[in-house]
């Protein structure tokens, strides 16, 4: 089992066009058996403190292996609606990481 935690920080005004993306993107997770755990936006007083910008959106999501993770991540339905993701996201953090 493998964990991706994505921080994402979307353009101003471009939050509609990531919602199409993530409309198309978060059911596909199933299909390579991953599950959603949690999608949050942290309003701002949602944070105690922090060294770094913060992020729109925050996603826990659980698969069960790699191969997995890499499958969705070149899902051909997916990579179809990509523009969406480059015109919306000015950029995300990545950690991939196993239960302890």
């Amino acid at each position: 089992m493998i964990y991706i935690t994505q921080l994402i920080y979307v353009k101003e005004g471009q939050e509609k066009i990531f919602d199409e993306f993530e409309d198309v993107a978060i059911p596909l997770i199933g299909k390579y058996n991953g599950r959603l755990l949690f999608r949050v936006r942290p309003k701002e007083d949602s944070f105690i403190e922090t060294w770094i910008d913060k992020p729109y959106e925050i996603h826990l999501v659980e698969f069960d292996s790699e191969q997995d993770f890499k499958a969705f991540i070149i899902d051909e339905e997916r990579r179809k609606f990509l523009y969406l993701k480059d015109q919306s996201i000015k950029s995300s953090v990545l950690y991939k990481g196993v239960k302890l």
